[in-house]
């Protein structure tokens, strides 16, 4: 064999080596994440890191049931991590900071802590100013009772409250809209010559009219994957973990003392009009940022982005108006 046809067979076999043998190299250097009910550890290792603009590489597997993976805040599809299976999932972040993954499979009771960081370093372009909730400049107290001391007798029409509303001076800005509760806008138009019935009747519409038929799939999607399991799909607090909140919760006062107000409840009701109606959405941006502070309500500030809590909230309040479809 002549030397030069010799040394391109070795160029060559060294190119297919390098094609393959680099990304093996690689995909064995990436640890494995092990997925567990959290229960039993949740993610392991539950803190990762990044660098910005760089591909992170992670692979993960199950060690009882499937599981699912996602990063709050990201436009990614959640991915399943099944036992005794290995899944590849490769990331880009082109901004620095520290974001949650958490599992997307309704894997158990405490399903919700099954979350973990990634930590991203590097330089990105300038952060976005963080905002501050609309809860907190309203200076609102989401842990008061803010039951609605009047409510209607059957479900306010959004249709018919266009109708009577049609010729009165109404304000459906998104701000009065955030900032009011169902009931002290039905309050504010008691100096109208309506009926009980119409003005609950406008403000359905005005609630209607803050939101679109994509929003409210939105809301309803993300309703689906994240609240169903404890609120019920109907929203009647009647979720497949329902019952078991609230035995856990009884199971907890058997070693906490005076913790009443503090133990896993039972989910809300979002059918109730008693407790809705008297809730603004600026209150349920609130609860659903921060979480209900030790009643089993997880917080979900680091999951979802500002506009997909709006279209949450707006669905939730489906629950209670009749909309157009």
């Amino acid at each position: 064999m002549k030397r030069p046809e010799l040394a391109s067979r070795i160029l060559i076999i060294a190119a297919i080596v390098g094609a393959v043998g680099v990304p093996l190299l690689l995909w064995m250097k990436t640890p494995l994440i092990h997925a567990r009910v959290a229960e039993d550890g949740g993610w392991n290792p539950d803190i990762l890191r990044a660098n910005v603009g760089e591909p992170l590489h992670l692979k993960f597997t199950s060690d009882d049931v499937v599981h699912g993976f996602a990063v709050g805040q990201m436009d990614m599809q959640s991915v399943d991590v099944l036992p005794g299976k290995v899944t590849d999932i490769t990331l880009t972040f082109n901004k620095s900071g520290i974001y949650t993954f958490f599992c997307t499979r309704w894997c158990g009771l405490n399903h919700w802590r099954m979350r973990g960081t990634i930590e991203v370093s590097g330089s990105s372009s300038d952060p976005e100013p963080a905002s501050i909730p609309l809860y907190v400049t309203l200076d609102l107290d989401i842990d008061a009772p803010h039951d609605a001391p009047v409510i209607p007798n059957a479900r306010p029409s959004a249709i018919n409250g266009q109708q009577f509303a049609a010729d009165l001076s109404v304000d459906r800005s998104v701000d009065y809209y955030h900032a009011k509760s169902p009931y002290q806008v039905f309050d504010d138009l008691s100096s109208t010559s309506l009926t009980e019935p119409q003005r609950w009747d406008v403000v359905a519409s005005i609630w209607e009219s803050n939101t679109t038929a994509e929003r409210l799939a939105n809301g309803q999607k993300l309703y689906s994957q994240n609240c169903a399991a404890c609120h019920g799909e109907n929203g009647a607090g009647d979720g497949v973990f329902a019952d078991d909140l609230a035995a856990a919760g009884e199971s907890s006062m058997q070693t906490m003392t005076g913790a009443d107000d503090m133990m896993m409840q039972t989910p809300v009701d979002f059918t109730n009009p008693v407790r809705m109606l008297g809730a603004s959405p600026a209150l349920l941006q609130g609860k659903i940022l921060r979480g209900g502070m030790g009643t089993g309500m997880p917080m979900w500030g680091s999951i979802f982005t500002e506009e997909q809590i709006w279209d949450l909230i707006a669905y939730i309040y489906s629950f209670q108006f009749e909309y157009q479809r």
